[in-house]
């Protein structure tokens, strides 16, 4: 434990040092809206989309807000406030580098809104217009609109006029009860949240794949991994984070599973904790269809067993990650992991010898499309593993559900910690992946 300590302080030296070498980017991140209907009349739904983008060098968290509060205005400056309110449930979203998320929300037309009318989201300068007239003879909202926020599409049959929302309704959108912001304020992406759990909750993302996967080669069996990291720092601005809001503790738990034997036991399980660096986007190309990140860190692997059964392996690594974005919305990243093992366990002295020092990774994903990852190593002699995955959303299925269809196949060393040193024949395992 204490080389490994010693270890873990050489590494935070060595990011200390390569962080003099890094470039400052002007890529900025942001959220575009527009009105997907051009016409409606009062009590119909209108629909306002959105497009959250990252053009930053560094993956981005999101909370998308429950509601929207709209400014509606007509030819004589008149205002009406209403809530628009967004479809789907309210998390936080990760979007990665030169990325893009789309959302929506839906809101009634009110009942006094008649003829043209301008509508700005409260805390955006962004203008929709929902008649058919050009944008530059339309009015822009540059003044707070200082009326109540009336429930939109609830004026009763003998009256034209929609009734106000409760006070604790509108409070709670964090819009003011009376009167809302000029549009020429702005809108932070990033959510500012009091409480500890939100707080750890938008510091806490995926890591490594999540899947749990059912095989039935030499009996039925499954394996499967969880995995996620957590941001040891909250950047200031999260478009330009500073060199150490980079720094993360990961955790990942792999498990082959027996459901054949008597009492299902578990075959074998590994945790692996580490302390890493990365970085989506050290470099840019100017089209940006080309970026350059960069993984470093110290990793520990036990299997959590005593005695003969005990196998365990530390190992610092360094991993560039070559990325392309095609034009048609997919991203290709070859990422070689880079490993140098220290201080392994006395039952696995040969450790290196079956995995070799290199894991070489392929991944190819399309956005909310196929994702396609290949791992490959080679050790001494003929000691090779090989590991290919596909997944499929669900969403796109007719089950119409959250989640990936995902197959794997693996063949070689290193199934399990514990048999690393045991050649496994190849076989095919289906599930389900919750990040492929």
């Amino acid at each position: 434990m204490a080389q490994l300590i010693r270890h873990s302080r050489t590494f935070i030296l060595c990011l200390l040092l390569l962080s003099t070498i890094f470039l400052a980017s002007t890529a900025s991140a942001g959220i575009t809206y527009t009105l997907k209907q051009s016409h409606a009349v009062p009590g119909e739904t209108v629909n306002i989309q959105a497009v959250l983008f990252n053009d930053t060098d560094t993956a981005m968290t999101w909370t998308s807000p429950k509601n929207l509060v709209l400014q509606w205005r007509n030819e004589n400056g008149q205002t009406i406030r209403s809530l628009a309110y967004l479809e789907g449930a309210a998390a936080a979203i990760n979007v990665p580098v030169n990325n893009f998320i789309k959302l929506s929300w839906r809101a009634v037309v009110p009942t006094e809104a008649q003829g043209l009318q301008a509508i700005n989201i409260e805390g955006e300068s962004t203008l929709l217009a929902l008649d058919t007239n050009p944008r530059e003879h339309s009015l822009i909202a540059g003044t707070p609109a200082a009326v109540p926020v009336i429930d939109a599409g609830a004026a009763s049959n003998g009256s034209r006029i929609d009734p106000p929302l409760p006070k604790n309704v509108v409070a709670a959108t964090g819009a003011s009860v009376e009167q809302g912001p000029s549009v020429s304020s702005t809108r932070q992406l990033a959510s500012h949240s009091s409480s500890a759990f939100d707080n750890f909750r938008s510091a806490i993302s995926a890591y490594e794949p999540i899947y749990f996967d059912f095989g039935t080669k030499h009996g039925n069996n499954a394996r499967y991994q969880v995995s996620f990291k957590y941001r040891l720092f909250t950047p200031n601005d999260p478009a330009n984070p500073d060199f150490i809001d980079n720094l993360y503790l990961g955790y990942t738990q792999t498990a082959l599973w027996d459901l054949e034997s008597d009492s299902y036991p578990f075959v074998d399980t590994s945790f692996k904790p580490s302390l890493f660096w990365h970085k989506d986007a050290l470099w840019q190309s100017p089209e940006k269809n080309w970026f350059v990140g960069l993984a470093t860190g110290v990793q520990h692997e036990s299997n959590g067993k005593s005695d003969e059964d005990s196998r365990s392996v530390n190992y610092g690594y360094i991993q560039p990650e070559l990325n392309y974005r095609f034009d048609g919305g997919s991203t290709l990243t070859f990422a070689p992991r880079i490993k140098g093992y220290f201080g392994g366990g006395d039952h696995n002295p040969d450790y290196r010898d079956y995995a070799g020092n290199v894991d070489w990774q392929l991944r190819y994903a399309q956005d909310n499309g196929l994702v396609l990852t290949g791992l490959y190593r080679q050790g001494h002699d003929s000691h090779y593993t090989t590991q290919i995955e596909a997944a499929w959303p669900l969403k796109r299925t007719f089950l119409n559900m959250n989640g990936y269809l995902h197959v794997q196949y693996f063949k070689g060393y290193g199934e399990t910690l514990l048999g690393y040193n045991h050649k496994s024949d190849g076989q095919v395992r289906v599930g389900i992946a919750l990040v492929p």
